[in-house]
């Protein structure tokens, strides 16, 4: 089976490294230490414009829950117009009810918007307590894939619940296992769950000196060597 790789991004520097690694495609956001949340305009379409490789954006307007109201359901659909506008792939989004179910009334309008987009329900998902109802939520929408990390706080947890998730969908969506995949467990996954794309960060903690400042942090960017080492353990070479 050829298995694809799609690589979390965060920042213009990820997504350079992502392509140069061989990455399929890359998942573009921002704050990433808090689940990511939608990239400046700015950041997108540079990205845009220097990646060959498609371009999904996640469309989340802030941090926390997936209950949303009117107006950040608006910014949403907003932000998805703009995607469309700066040519990106696809959209990745999601949100749910109090209860936890998968939000059809407000997913609708946002899939709606995104058009030829390609969307993936992302980990949103992973709060619904019924996996198997919220899968086919998510499948009647119409969505294209679903990342998933089994309900479990990494994909290798959650291996089983995947597998289970890959047989439900029988090839109606696409399951992406996503949480915790590195080159040291991503054959072994994708093996056990029997899923065709995955998605990881490969991101490595920088050590190179940086500027004296009050605002100084600790920085993370995606290396090249480890979505190439990626690619290589899902090629299975």
């Amino acid at each position: 089976m050829s298995r694809q790789l799609e690589i979390c991004a965060a920042s213009l520097h990820s997504a350079r490294a992502a392509q140069a690694g061989g990455a399929h495609r890359i998942e573009l956001c921002q704050n990433l230490a808090q689940g990511g949340i939608t990239p400046s305009y700015g950041l997108l379409r540079q990205v845009v414009r220097e990646l060959t490789i498609p371009v999904f954006v996640l469309i989340r307007p802030r941090p926390g829950h997936f209950v949303y109201d009117a107006g950040e359901l608006a910014i949403m659909q907003a932000d998805i117009e703009l995607s469309r506008e700066l040519d990106a792939a696809g959209v990745v989004l999601g949100a749910l009810t109090p209860e936890g179910r998968v939000d059809a009334a407000a997913c609708r309008p946002l899939i709606e918007a995104a058009g030829p987009l390609s969307v993936t329900f992302h980990r949103a998902f992973d709060d619904c307590p019924d996996p198997a109802q919220a899968l086919e939520d998510v499948i009647a929408l119409g969505c294209a894939r679903v990342l998933t990390s089994g309900g479990a706080a990494t994909a290798e947890a959650g291996q089983a619940r995947l597998a289970a998730l890959v047989r439900q969908a029988a090839g109606r969506i696409v399951i992406m296992p996503g949480a915790g995949i590195t080159a040291a467990n991503a054959q072994a996954i994708a093996e056990a769950t029997g899923a065709p794309e995955l998605h990881a960060s490969a991101k490595r903690r920088l050590t190179a000196p940086q500027p004296a400042s009050a605002f100084a942090a600790e920085q993370w960017e995606t290396d090249a060597a480890l979505v190439a080492e990626l690619v290589r353990r899902l090629a299975g070479v």
